[in-house]
């Protein structure tokens, strides 16, 4: 079983040189808990929603906010981002993912091409539904 099957295709990216208000945005427009950071389209790091929230002021947005408050927002993606990601290819098998998961504490896989170009991603909970589905499955038969 490789990851090809799995992957979702559906990626949310932004520039190194980004600000983090456009990252922020993002977050809060989708569903999701990964960005791909990229440059020249190659993947150069990854931005989680934690790691965005840990270099945030809890008083942006709110009365309490100040003009430091503010400027974090005016930071850029690379300031922030996880840099040289953990990646796989479509080929790799899924137990073979499941183990990069496992040694580097990782909560996603950016799935990149021979140039290093994004082309899906997949992530713990997508491995936990792939799973969960298989041995409900087999506990039918």
């Amino acid at each position: 079983m490789t990851l090809k099957n799995f992957i979702s295709k559906k990626l949310i990216s932004v520039d190194m040189d980004d600000e983090l208000t456009k990252v922020k945005a993002l977050f809060n427009k989708h569903p999701i808990h990964h960005l791909l950071v990229t440059e020249n389209k190659a993947l150069v790091g990854i931005i989680t929603d934690r790691d965005l929230y840990m270099h945030l002021s809890p008083n942006i947005g709110t009365r309490k906010e100040t003009h430091a408050d503010a400027a974090l927002l005016r930071q850029r993606a690379h300031q922030i981002m996880s840099k040289k990601p953990i990646t796989a290819s479509p080929t790799m098998g899924i137990y073979e993912a499941i183990l990069k998961f496992h040694d580097h504490h990782i909560s996603c896989l950016p799935i990149v091409d021979e140039k290093n170009i994004p082309i899906g991603i997949i992530t713990w909970r997508d491995i936990l539904a792939i799973l969960a589905k298989q041995y409900r499955q087999k506990a039918k038969k």
